[in-house]
């Protein structure tokens, strides 16, 4: 194993959110307006924002992926969540970036998305 292996092991794969931030809630709730047109669950509880992350200045960064890198509205979609959370009272700029690591997988929809799919 090289030291940078070593240095990984461990690293969790999505960074964790900001969760005690006050605007926190909001965000999430602003994500779950956001859908992906060729499935009718919101984009959050589809397990496609991996993090959320709101600097004490309330600037708010949003890391996602989609559903597969070929996803027809792969170059709108970030911008539909960035214009679902800019508008929330107190948050000073949004940037959302697109990851393809880790892949998304169906283990990442929440236990309503599933339901909702009906995979449960």
């Amino acid at each position: 194993m090289t030291e940078a292996q070593d240095k990984l092991e461990g690293t969790p794969l999505i960074r964790p959110s900001a969760t005690d931030h006050p605007l926190y809630e909001q965000v999430v709730e602003a994500c779950r307006t956001v859908y992906d047109p060729e499935i009718p669950v919101n984009i959050f509880d589809l397990g496609l924002v991996y993090t959320i992350d709101i600097t004490p200045e309330n600037a708010v960064t949003i890391v996602m992926t989609l559903t597969a890198p070929g996803c027809p509205v792969a170059g709108e979609m970030p911008g539909w969540v960035a214009d679902a959370v800019e508008p929330l009272e107190g948050v000073r700029q949004v940037d959302v970036e697109l990851t393809w690591e880790p892949p998304w997988g169906m283990d990442m929809m929440s236990d309503e998305a599933r339901l909702e799919l009906g995979f449960m």
